[in-house]
């Protein structure tokens, strides 16, 4: 489900207007996510903390309208909620896409996704599906810890949000901190929006480990 937003009274009209005649008018910013007590509680739980991880961002981005918001047709639509697109590394060395919807509660997500993902890694696809407008592109490079990622994008109207995390390493006071990456369109998203993404992400973090 989806809203078309009423141009002639949204706030930020300028601001659309400005950054959409960019040619490329994208927004990114990597910064380090402390994941020590949820890594723990992966390992207490069984759970994959790459799905664990992914059900928490998409929920933290999920309560940040403007990353629910693509252009379409010159305008804007808000979607009610937005699905993840995320990439499965298959044996050969390449990657296929697999879509899951995340609004359930992590212990009925965890077998959703892993079934999911067995399913995306036998079709082995990287076609788009019709839909992909609502989704947030979700991937990992967990091989290595970076500070900075410079990601593709179409451009044009091409508003998916992009979230990219590596691998978490132990700072000096033996906490694990994973680098987390948000790529959004200028034109809906400002960097108010991106901070609010990263709280936010940082309380379910939290929540989700029973961490105060």
């Amino acid at each position: 489900m989806k809203r078309v937003i009423d141009l002639q009274s949204y706030a930020r009209r300028q601001h659309f207007e400005y950054f959409s005649s960019m040619q490329y008018p994208y927004v990114g910013v990597t910064t380090p996510v402390d994941v020590t007590g949820l890594v723990r509680f992966c390992k207490e739980k069984g759970y994959s903390f790459y799905l664990t991880f992914l059900h928490i961002a998409a929920l933290a981005a999920d309560d940040v309208p403007q990353l629910r918001q693509r252009i379409h047709g010159g305008g804007i639509v808000e979607y009610k909620e937005c699905p993840t697109s995320h990439t499965e590394l298959l044996d050969n060395g390449t990657y296929c896409y697999c879509t899951l919807r995340h609004h359930i509660p992590l212990e009925e997500y965890i077998p959703y996704a892993q079934e999911a993902r067995e399913r995306s890694r036998q079709n082995a696809s990287i076609d788009e599906e019709e839909d992909s407008e609502s989704m947030y592109f979700i991937s990992a490079l967990p091989w290595i810890s970076y500070t900075a990622l410079i990601q593709p994008a179409a451009g044009g109207e091409e508003s998916n949000p992009r979230i990219t995390w590596g691998r978490f390493q132990e700072d000096w006071r033996g906490r694990l901190q994973l680098p987390v990456t948000l790529l959004a369109h200028h034109a809906l998203v400002d960097g108010i929006h991106i901070a609010e993404f990263y709280r936010n992400l940082e309380r379910m973090i939290r929540e989700t480990a029973g961490v105060i």
